[in-house]
């Protein structure tokens, strides 16, 4: 006992203690911190193929070697791609927003370019270049397994986090300087989990290590179930919120009053008289 007391008064057994602490603390963490959505190795081939499909239509923005390309005035003719991973390639090549047919403020969703497996070998190629966000594994795609609570946690993150450009249904909403919260109807469930992955444009980027890909994939359901509600109300507008319904309103309800009113007073006994 008198052995044990005088090496707990030792000046570095607080230090000892200490990273003994810090040991358990991270060996504990990587047994069980969530594992990141994570796609297989491409082969050499899928990586070579890749690299020729960018050098012929990428290459003019991007830099040969995806660096980027930068304007006379400093400015960006082609971000770099190095480290932005093969989910970020696999959205926007996937979605048709890369190549742009235009600059702009915003690419839109248009009909690809480039087919499946031609967007694989891009993406292969980027993510050979260093490290990134992967494409998600099927597992975190299976959004009709999700239960009950898992839909409510989805509509909880998504009301908080989302709606302010999304709107409350998904459907889309203006952004300053030209630019917009593009609408959530019909996306494919990896892309709404690639965009959160790799925050497009001016999307925050929800990473693996901020929600899990289990909480992706609630949020993904909870987005695929309300494209399935009825209209409960009758005519939604859209689904674009207060501004569209006082439109309706006006015009429809109220300009349609007004005619009715007009043609009453068209046909009334006393225009009959008159006659």
């Amino acid at each position: 006992m008198r052995k044990l007391s005088t090496r707990r008064r030792h000046p570095l057994a607080g230090f000892v203690v200490l990273l003994m602490g810090l040991v358990v603390a991270g060996g504990m963490y990587a047994a069980f911190a969530p594992k990141p959505a994570t796609a297989e190795e491409a082969s050499s081939q899928q990586v070579e193929a890749g690299r020729k499909l960018f050098l012929i239509g990428c290459a003019s923005c991007h830099g040969k070697n995806a660096e980027g390309i930068q304007t006379k005035r400093d400015g960006n003719y082609g971000p770099t791609l190095v480290g932005v991973g093969a989910a970020a390639v696999d959205f926007q090549v996937g979605t048709g927003r890369m190549p742009m047919a235009a600059s702009g403020p915003q690419a839109p969703r248009k009909t690809p370019e480039y087919t499946e497996e031609e967007t694989a070998e891009l993406a292969a190629f980027i993510a050979s270049l260093a490290p990134g966000p992967a494409i998600p594994e099927d597992e975190y795609l299976d959004y009709k397994s999700v239960t009950a609570d898992g839909l409510r946690e989805g509509g909880e993150f998504f009301r908080t986090n989302c709606t302010a450009c999304h709107n409350s249904v998904g459907a889309g909403g203006a952004l300053p300087s030209g630019r917009y919260a593009p609408s959530l109807k019909g996306v494919d469930a990896k892309h709404i989990y690639e965009a959160m992955t790799t925050g497009p444009q001016q999307m925050p980027v929800f990473a693996d290590t901020t929600i899990t890909p289990e909480e992706k994939k609630n949020v993904i359901a909870y987005i695929k179930k309300l494209q399935t509600q009825p209209e409960y109300g009758g005519l939604a507008g859209g689904g674009h919120g207060p501004v569209v319904d006082g439109l309706f309103t006006w015009v429809i309800g109220i300009g349609g009053l007004v005619g009715f009113a007009i043609w009453i007073g068209a046909h009334g006994a006393r225009v009959r008289k008159k006659a």
